[in-house]
């Protein structure tokens, strides 16, 4: 069903964000080519993935929403993506016409690199307060003379464990201000706070020194990028588990007075549970939700209608949760501690920012991950593994498309899969070879329901071919008992993620400095951008 598409402009989508009006900016591209060129606030969400995340990221059917790719082509991505928004029950759908392109003609500032709202405003932060920092040599030698020194990595585990700092102990984020007063009891004991690069570093350090730690505190500067670039790579260690303890009753008391004071200052209000219950209806203004804890203690408790997002990611990377800039945000833990934490920082990033008073025990009674919401699974031809397994027994075998993250497909896919990525079919069928069946999959499966319409309708002119998608998906296959396998075959570029610069084990040393000399070039962009609102917090 085709659906008429409207246009927008650089004027009206700056005069929203000036007025702070809501709107969801929506990069429509992969994540690699987001990466290159983006206006500040626009938040990547790829036409590949869209069924996936739009619910949990776009929650009120109503809001203001722009599409936007390279050019604003007829067809292009941003108006299949407007299509397929506006079937999915959204009703204020524009494509920015012109795409990026359009916004640098315009005179739109564009930011090259991932989650750059955030770093923009760590390096907003570093310049106004001038975070307390020590350069990797001089970190180097603390450690080599056993000096009184507690090092902690405030980045997700699973980044701590590629590659950390010698001694270094996994405090992500917002976890710091509860979890360091026990780690450095001795108000002597210096803090050295590192993330890979600067944000995290950058936060993390200026939240101590927020909440009023009596320790001695410092960044290491550049983080584990300004590490190897020094040339003390051969030290960093790998796969270590080092992880925060427990904190005591009086530990928590007194960090959640220090989060709250901080909080009040950034102007942070307070709500119960009770009076969000309105707020949840998505009426009139759209609000999200989050439990910034450890992703272990929500699995354990949670209260329903909350997502999981640690604080410290929160922060770093706040247009993949709140992707509609403009909107609210309700914040909850155990503590008080660390959603006040996190608030601070946020509010100073112009969001609108609630924690909620923490309720009783018997409130957070929801246990396991968060269930993304979906819109309803259309009706297609599907099949099920152990009939994918005989097929490709058969003389006549289908060719299977693996619609997965590539970083997935890498790892693990159904004998003979191809990748590809959604939002590229067209291109794709150009390198895949002709098969009578296609059976379309993903590691859920639910890429392949939701494209399948899609797929069959670009092959309609083969007679006799059939189009399936498996059930279940690559999981499915897997939960059988089937084979995986890893080679490669390519029907896509691999560009739905783009790689950072301090990622993995394999260091770029050229592609590190020239990421440093980005971050030290974003308060100028801020600048000349101007419709960011940042304010920063004097300690």
């Amino acid at each position: 069903m085709e659906l008429n598409l409207i246009t927008t402009t650089y004027a009206d989508v700056r005069s929203a964000l000036l007025e702070r009006r809501e709107i969801a900016l929506l990069d429509v591209r992969e994540e690699h080519i987001h990466a290159q060129a983006h206006p500040l606030f626009a938040a990547q969400l790829s036409l590949s993935r869209l069924e996936l995340l739009a619910y949990a990221r776009l929650p009120r059917r109503d809001v203001a929403v722009v599409t936007l790719d390279d050019e604003g082509a007829a067809g292009g991505r941003a108006e299949r993506a407007a299509q397929r928004l506006l079937e999915l029950g959204y009703t204020r759908v524009a494509v920015f016409s012109g795409g990026v392109k359009a916004w640098a003609a315009a005179g739109g500032e564009l930011f090259s690199d991932v989650n750059v709202p955030s770093k923009s405003f760590g390096e907003l932060v570093d310049t106004t307060l001038h975070t307390p920092a020590l350069a990797a040599s001089e970190v180097k030698a603390l450690l080599d003379a056993r000096a009184d020194v507690v090092v902690v990595d405030v980045r997700r585990f699973d980044e701590y464990q590629a590659m950390n700092i010698p001694g270094a102990i996994s405090v992500p984020g917002a976890e710091l201000v509860l979890r360091v007063p026990e780690l450095a009891p001795d108000p002597a004991t210096r803090v050295i706070v590192n993330c890979a690069g600067r944000t995290r570093s950058i936060i993390g350090a200026q939240s101590l020194v927020n909440a009023g730690l009596p320790n001695p505190v410092a960044a290491l500067r550049n983080g584990t990028i300004g590490w190897i670039l020094d040339g003390l790579e051969e030290s960093l260690e790998h796969g270590q588990t080092r992880h925060f303890p427990p904190v005591t009753a009086p530990t928590r008391q007194l960090a959640a007075q220090r989060a709250r004071a901080v909080a009040e200052r950034a102007g942070v209000k307070w709500v119960t549970l009770d009076a969000i219950g309105p707020w949840q209806s998505q009426s009139g203004r759209t609000t999200y939700f989050v439990d910034v804890r450890d992703p272990d203690e929500y699995l354990a408790g949670h209260l329903p209608g909350f997502c999981s997002v640690p604080g410290g990611q929160l922060v770093q990377e706040t247009e993949m949760t709140a992707t509609v800039r403009g909107a609210r945000l309700v914040l909850a833990d155990t503590d008080g501690a660390r959603a006040a934490m996190t608030a601070s920082w946020l509010a100073q990033m112009d969001w609108e920012v609630y924690v909620l008073t923490p309720p009783s025990a018997a409130a957070w009674h929801e246990t396991g991950a968060w269930q993304t919401p979906l819109p309803p699974l259309p009706d297609v031809p599907i099949i099920a593994p152990a009939t994918l397994a005989q097929w490709q027994q058969s003389s006549e075998p289908p060719l299977v498309i693996d619609l997965t993250t590539y970083a997935n497909y890498q790892r693990a896919h159904i004998p003979g899969a191809w990748y590809a990525l959604r939002a590229d079919y067209h291109s794709a069928l150009a390198r895949l070879p002709r098969a009578s069946r296609y059976v379309l999959t993903c590691l859920s499966g639910l890429l392949g329901y939701y494209s399948l319409k899609e797929f069959a309708a670009l092959i309609a002119d083969r007679e006799g071919v059939e189009v399936y998608a498996l059930d279940g998906g690559t999981n499915a296959w897997q939960a059988a008992g089937l084979p995986l396998e890893q080679e490669t075959r390519l029907a896509s570029d691999p560009i739905d993620r783009y790689r950072r610069p301090y990622e993995g084990t394999d260091h770029n040393p050229q592609a590190m400095q020239a990421y440093l000399d980005w971050e030290f070039g974003l308060v100028d962009q801020l600048a000349r951008d101007g419709t960011h609102h940042f304010r920063v917090l004097q300690p």
